[in-house]
């Protein structure tokens, strides 16, 4: 009987996560960079929220914004790094179907909210540049907290449709996921069902969604340049590119790898399994890392204030 060898995995409980398939020898000493952007991460971005909810200086609608983003970035690293860890260390692969829909949510979830915070320190920076005068009666804290809750509700409301589309499809081919996490394409390729609905929604997020905060972020800054290029001096010009500069390495940072993760995901198929999964997991482990170092090494005002706490506790 055709189809008699397929095991009917319709009512799915578990999943397997095969890690990096195909780098299974050098899984440890990939573990040790994962591992140690890990901590980097953890390190920088609590060290930022301490140091902003120390200093007072420190507590204005960028740096609110900056926290906002500290915070999307640890949940982000530890959505996936510690079943990665779990995998490669204790070869602990199983995760039930449950706990798998619950980290597709919440990569998807964070990571339009992040795409989001961006789009909102854009326009903070517009306001301090273009209206300077105004920045501190736009951009209010009940204005701040209102844009973050915004930026967060996006975010939740995009990401439902992930796992809600997920869970709908009849499971019969395998329960094996070749994947270091619950990536919403790798889940959706073993249903034995039409699921062209899914990777439609995925683009359309990818396009539609963060395209248009691409856009609004590029229009931002076309309006900053003009704006910087209108100074007087060269030396003012330089001075106020300068409070930008850490924003646009972090966009760049961000964006970049994921672009290049979701393209090659859906249209590289002659691209190594063991490279679109490297890819997909730098896409979400790096930004958490370099964002504190971008910040604390470019932004003077939390370079110095850190310095401060630092020297006051060795007296």
């Amino acid at each position: 009987m055709p189809g008699s060898n397929i095991t009917d995995f319709t009512n799915l409980s578990t999943f397997i996560l095969l890690g990096i398939p195909g780098l299974e020898a050098a899984h440890v000493w990939i573990s040790i960079p994962f591992c140690a952007m890990y901590i980097i991460a953890i390190m920088g971005n609590f060290t930022i929220l301490f140091v902003v909810k120390r200093e007072p200086i420190l507590q204005g609608p960028m740096y609110y914004f900056l926290c906002m983003l500290a915070v999307t970035d640890l949940v982000l690293s530890t959505s996936i790094l510690p079943k990665l860890l779990s995998i490669i260390w204790f070869n602990s692969r199983e995760i039930s179907f449950s706990a798998c829909l619950t980290q597709m949510y919440f990569i998807h979830c964070f990571l339009a909210t992040e795409s989001g915070i961006f789009v909102a320190m854009a326009l903070d920076r517009y306001v301090a540049i273009c209206d300077p005068l105004r920045h501190s009666t736009t951009l209010t804290n009940p204005v701040v907290a209102k844009i973050g809750l915004a930026v967060l509700l996006r975010g939740s409301m995009l990401a439902l449709p992930y796992p809600f589309l997920a869970r709908q499809w009849p499971y019969c081919r395998t329960n094996l996921i070749p994947h270091s996490y619950c990536e919403h394409m790798a889940v959706v390729k073993l249903a034995c069902a039409d699921t062209r609905i899914s990777s439609y929604y995925g683009l359309f997020v990818l396009f539609c969604v963060k395209g248009l905060d691409v856009f609004f972020i590029a229009m931002s800054y076309i309006e900053i340049l003009r704006a910087i290029f209108r100074l007087p001096t060269k030396d003012a010009q330089l001075k106020t590119f300068g409070t930008c500069g850490s924003h646009l390495c972090a966009i760049l940072a961000f964006y970049i790898p994921g672009l290049f993760s979701s393209l090659m995901h859906r249209f590289g198929s002659n691209v190594a399994l063991h490279f679109h999964i490297l890819i997909a997991n730098i896409y979400l482990l790096v930004p958490p890392m370099v964002h504190p170092i971008i910040y604390g090494v470019r932004t003077k005002q939390i370079r110095d204030r850190l310095f401060h706490l630092i020297t006051n506790k060795r007296t």
